[in-house]
């Protein structure tokens, strides 16, 4: 029995999706032709769209289809500097972003000049909100996960819309982790700002609803001054050119849609297998613990710290015994480096080495948990068994018995 307990990173196709797709394939045409084929594509294109919107808590004109969540914070987080960067040069950033953020950031910094504002995170993830709103004044732009994509943690996506509203400066949310977990809504969190500061923009995916990959969008207000990364076509109010994918957005329509419907009843379900998860971990593990926030984290996500392990030798093992987990973000996989978010939690080296994720989804169960449960201890030995030998081999340490 193999058992996928990494839904963070994609989570399985959902029937909804597949068949929304398969059935958009079948209409032949380009959604910018104005012959009658089309428009019959553009019908379903901004029917989606609609659906996306509603979803989301925004107007249809603000969903900017992408090619997935990536692209989305890349136009956010680009599209704002170069509209803002000739009178303002410094970027809010929080520690522990997605490397979607990190990334684009840093370039802005090493190519663009930008100034990077670090705010901290308190020991359970959460983003220091008295810090965020003192390096707000003056900056181009700000940006902020809604819920941690790798400890859980869920932010304050209201209170850091109002404070970068009452600053006056942009800010982008990121949302990929939160959408169909937790209720994503651009129009509350905006509130009533209609200037080019506060709640601007927000980006999503979705193959992490059940969508396909390769999707994703970027909510953008109407209100919001934006430079495209991508011209030549206009399409999309001009923020993103380029023939739009008709099928990938009627399948993220619907997986989205079937994410939305059962989103209460699966948090409430998706929480107490967690639980029973966590539990069953930490009784059977000697010094395990549950990074992130014990409350106000995602229904679905269960980052543990296993001492004397090393992530990747106990994820190694656990994937030949049939488990399928994460050392954290998916984009960092095979990368031998320790987790940056749980060193901004202010742990150390050696603890950001040793730690595992485990995120459900709408395919897992309880046999999946009790299965995992089972397998763990012999792994969790083996691992340390393992760095222990390591240890002693990198020391010059001989085998016991040899002169």
């Amino acid at each position: 029995m193999r058992v996928y307990l990494d839904h963070a990173a994609t989570t399985p196709l959902r029937a909804e999706a597949r068949e929304a797709w398969l059935a958009a394939h079948e209409v032949l045409g380009n959604p910018s032709s104005i012959h009658g084929a089309g428009q019959d594509a553009r019908r379903l294109l901004e029917d989606a769209r609609d659906t996306l919107a509603g979803i989301l808590g925004c107007q249809s004109i603000e969903v900017v289809l992408t090619s997935g969540g990536t692209e989305a914070a890349n136009l956010a987080l680009k599209g704002l500097w170069w509209s803002r960067a000739a009178s303002t040069r410094a970027v809010v950033l929080p520690d522990g972003e997605h490397h979607a953020t990190l990334d684009v950031v840093g370039w802005l910094a090493a190519t663009q000049d930008a100034d990077v504002r670090a705010v901290p995170l308190d020991g359970l993830g959460r983003i220091d909100a008295e810090a965020f709103a003192a390096a707000l004044p003056g900056a181009a732009l700000a940006t902020a996960l809604v819920a941690s994509n790798e400890v859980g943690t869920i932010q304050d996506a209201a209170g850091l819309a109002a404070a970068a509203s009452g600053a006056g400066i942009p800010l982008h949310l990121d949302a990929v982790s939160a959408l169909g977990q937790i209720a994503v809504d651009f129009g509350a969190w905006r509130g009533n700002g209609a200037g080019s500061g506060g709640l601007v923009a927000l980006s999503v995916s979705a193959h992490k609803v059940g969508g396909p990959v390769g999707v994703g969008a970027a909510v953008v207000s109407r209100h919001a001054a934006m430079t495209p990364l991508l011209h030549g076509g206009g399409q999309q109010r001009g923020l993103r050119a380029g023939t739009q994918d008709v099928a990938g957005a009627a399948a993220f329509a619907a997986a989205a849609t079937a994410a939305e419907a059962e989103r209460e009843r699966e948090s409430a379900r998706l929480s107490a297998l967690r639980d029973r998860l966590v539990s069953g971990i930490l009784q059977s593990i000697p010094g395990a613990r549950l990074l992130g926030a014990p409350d106000g984290r995602l229904p679905g996500n269960a980052h543990v710290l296993f001492p004397d392990a090393a992530g990747e030798t106990l994820l190694f093992l656990l994937d030949m015994a049939g488990v399928a987990v994460s050392t954290g973000s998916a984009c960092q996989a095979g990368v031998a480096e320790p987790s940056h978010v749980v060193l901004a939690l202010g742990l150390d080296d050696r603890a950001a080495r040793s730690v595992l994720r485990f995120t459900l989804g709408h395919t897992s169960t309880a046999d999946d948990i009790e299965a995992v449960l089972a397998r763990l201890p012999d792994a969790y030995a083996r691992a340390v068994a393992s760095g222990v030998s390591g240890a002693r081999s990198a020391s010059g340490a001989r085998p016991a018995g040899r002169s």
